[in-house]
């Protein structure tokens, strides 16, 4: 085996992330692959409608305004590119990044990834019956976007190919670094733990600097926010790879802040679905082998699936989103009771003129812990009110945005923040997902305008899952004393659709036992029985001495039609790190770990 190192930063983890972040990479990150992700589903709705506009529009332009200034130094440096940001027009960003190029003096050889978008499939994909593969609804009338998770593999074969940067559309957000791996250390379709462990590279750096620090539980110990580290992974020919970030840079890359980014977003770690193979992750080690350098490995893979994940986004109604801000005695109350007056005024107007009532409502008094249901116990004078609201008819939430303002002089005092105007009033954007076979999903790659062959291996490939060690459950005794579970172990949630996330790595692997004896899937359902509607799933994951939570139904709809302030579930585990786990009154005291019964 080769002693070579692979370096990938990643530039971007979301449409919108900073523009300084690629120049940091590129002038002191020593990368060899620049990577970029900026797709999500509610950003390919965006896109599609945009295209529908204008056909030279419909994929991220801030990609190419972040490279071309760049493009010298990139050059002069041998660094290869790839990113997502071809949306849903690919060659109409590539096009773009040549005109700008060729105006700049610089020569690029650009590869565009095509296939990823399936709308004009929609007839024959509604006519064959599919249904939402979690709801079971039936396939929408009119879709916006319909786009597939492809995989690395046409990626590596653009690079093949002598592209110098490869431009994609909708792919896993984690291929634009491992197909840079497969075309360098030329791993194939079957190094399933090579694959599993590019993928986890990928995976780590996808999100920017939250991988480096940034949402870091112990974010106190987190140095120059202002500066943020962008994320690089150097990876050897056998996947193992050193986590760390651009140096003389604000962050901090250690286990636990690396660890969260592992968990954050994930479904089941021993059988992580991706396009080119079945991840398990849960026998991953994370070591400390310098400053801001982790070492990651153990990434096993278990084959592949036969099947693309395909999502589409649809309109679902209407949506509109307002708060106000009381100060004053009893403000929480107050501001319950305007709540309740906006309401019932708007459905009093709604008979009188033969519009139905809303379809869903979501009444938040932020300030008076309102996520934390039966779990608050802040008393406060100051707080914001958020309505959200959901109707059929767009007539009725423009009555509804009207109604608000009215209410400063007609109900309680100290209601005022009505900075923004009455509230805009759009549609609600909702996801679709279903699975698509591979081979009915026609994958092309063109290498400066000239299509290029390619073999995307379709076959499912099932192979025995790993027998790694068990995490056990211990409880404290009858000396226990109780500990607030921060004190215990980090955490990070997210979300997939309607279901939230939530991975908690314990701080010590002693503390896994008796947090797993106490933390519940039981438990944690009635610690978010006012949020979560459907079942939790409880993952074990001993390689980190973490856990991992999925809380179905959890997220009012999820991100991109829900009216909750969050829609997201960003804030579940830092809530959820406020319970309290009983632990051995020794372990406590060896540890100094604050007793919640002394606090």
């Amino acid at each position: 085996m080769s002693d070579r190192k692979l370096r990938i930063g990643c530039a971007s983890g979301f449409w919108g992330d900073t523009p300084e972040a690629a120049g940091q990479l590129v002038s002191g990150g020593q990368i060899d692959y620049l990577v970029f992700d900026y797709l999500a589903e509610v950003t390919m709705s965006l896109m599609a409608r945009a295209r529908a506009k204008s056909p030279e529009a419909g994929f991220a332009p801030d990609f190419v305004k972040a490279l071309v200034p760049l493009l010298p130094q990139i050059k002069a440096k041998g660094i290869k590119v790839v990113a997502n940001a071809g949306g849903v027009n690919p060659r109409g960003c590539r096009d773009a990044l040549a005109k700008a190029a060729a105006e700049a003096g610089i020569e690029l050889s650009i590869g565009v990834v095509l296939g990823d978008d399936l709308s004009g499939q929609a007839g024959d994909i509604r006519a064959r019956g599919q249904r939402e593969m979690f709801s079971g609804v039936d396939f929408p009338d009119d879709i916006w976007s319909m786009n597939a998770y492809l995989g690395a593999r046409p990626i590596a074969t653009a690079l093949d190919a002598g592209a110098d940067i490869v431009i994609t559309g909708r792919c896993a957000d984690s291929a634009v670094a491992l197909g840079p791996l497969m075309h360098e250390f030329g791993w194939s379709d079957e190094d399933w733990d090579k694959l599993s462990q590019g993928s986890l590279a990928g995976h780590l750096i996808e999100c920017g600097p939250q991988g480096t620090g940034g949402n870091f539980t112990d974010w106190r110990d987190v140095p120059g926010w202002d500066n943020m580290g962008m994320p690089i992974v150097e990876v050897t020919e056998d996947g193992s790879f050193v986590m760390t970030k651009t140096p003389d840079t604000g962050g901090l890359v250690v286990p636990g802040s690396v660890g969260e980014q592992m968990l954050y977003e994930i479904g089941d770690p021993r059988a992580y679905l991706l396009p080119d193979v079945i991840c398990d992750w849960s026998g991953v080690t994370l070591e400390q082998v310098g400053p801001d350098q982790v070492l990651v490995k153990g990434g096993r893979g278990l084959g592949r699936t036969d099947s693309y994940k395909v999502s589409a986004t649809h309109a679902d109604g209407w949506r509109a989103v307002t708060t106000l801000t009381l100060a004053a005695i009893d403000a929480p109350a107050k501001a319950e009771r305007v709540a309740e007056a906006i309401l019932t005024r708007c459905r009093r107007i709604f008979r009188d003129r033969n519009l139905g009532d809303f379809r869903q409502v979501s009444v938040e008094v932020l300030g008076a812990e309102a996520a934390y249901g039966a779990n608050a116990r802040a008393k406060t004078r100051e707080v914001v009110l958020k309505i959200g609201a959901v109707h059929e008819d767009r007539s009725a939430l423009n009555i509804f945005a009207g109604e608000i303002a009215p209410m400063a002089i007609s109900t309680a005092q100290g209601l005022t923040g009505f900075f923004a105007g009455r509230p805009k009033v759009q549609p609600v954007v909702r996801l679709f997902s279903f699975l698509q076979d591979k081979a009915d999903t026609p994958v092309e790659v063109e290498v400066d305008g000239t299509q290029v062959p390619l073999t995307v291996s379709t076959d499912a490939v099932t192979l025995d899952p790993s027998s790694g060690p068990q995490v056990e459950s211990r409880k404290a005794g009858p000396d226990a004393v109780n500990v607030r579970l921060v004190d215990l172990a980090w955490g990070r949630s997210g979300d997939k659709g309607d279901i939230a996330n939530i991975g908690i790595l314990a701080r010590k692997p002693e503390y896994l036992p008796y947090i797993r004896s106490s933390l519940t899937e039981g438990r944690v359902k009635d610690y978010f029985v006012h949020l979560c509607h459907g079942a939790v799933e409880r993952f074990d994951l001993p390689g980190s001495h973490a856990l991992n939570f999925l809380l179905h139904e959890s997220l009012g709809g999820g991100g991109i039609a829900s009216v909750r302030i969050d829609p997201q579930g960003k804030g579940f585990a830092q809530m959820l790190l406020d319970i309290e786990i009983p632990v051995p009154a020794d372990l406590a005291a060896r540890d100094g770990l604050h007793s919640v019964e002394s606090a």
